[in-house]
This record gives C-alpha cells, sequence and structure tokens, in this order.
C-alpha cells in the first residue's frame, strides 16, 4: 500500500504518494491549475515565497503557493511566448 502524505496547497490540505512531486500536489488540488504550472503561466512557492521547480519531490507538511509567472505574461505580451 502507498504511504500518503497531507500537503498544503493555497491552504488546502491534500493527500499524495509520498515521493510526489511539487506538480503533483498542485494537480491532485486543482488539475486547471497544474496546467497552468505546465505551460508557464504561473509558478510554484514554498512557504518563504521562494519559486521552486515543480518536479522538485516534496514532504509531508510541504506548503506551496501559486503565483502568476510575470515573465510569462510580458513574453506574452511582446509576442515571445
Amino acid at each position: 500500500m502507498t504511504r500518503m502524505i497531507r500537503v498544503f496547497v493555497n491552504g488546502s490540505g491534500v493527500d499524495v504518494p509520498a515521493g510526489a512531486t511539487a506538480l503533483e500536489a498542485v494537480r491532485a488540488w486543482n488539475g486547471d491549475a497544474a496546467a497552468e504550472i505546465a505551460a508557464g503561466a504561473r509558478v510554484v512557492t514554498d512557504s518563504r515565497g521562494l519559486p521552486i521547480d515543480a518536479s522538485t519531490p516534496i514532504s509531508a507538511g510541504s506548503i506551496l503557493r501559486l503565483v502568476l509567472n510575470r515573465g510569462h505574461e510580458a513574453a506574452d505580451v511582446d509576442g515571445e511566448s
């Protein structure tokens, strides 16, 4: 049986398998938000607000927050996306 851990995404608790990545945790919380991260429109940050790679393995009690990727928006406006 896979051991599940509790993590928090934008203040909501979700249970994911031990060894899950930040992206997998976001996907468990909200599939649309995970698609925005994969597309580069949003960035995952840790509890301190520092960006982390979506492929980062997370541990029990991790706190993740999602923020807009302002660099992505600028690239869209400039036609460089």
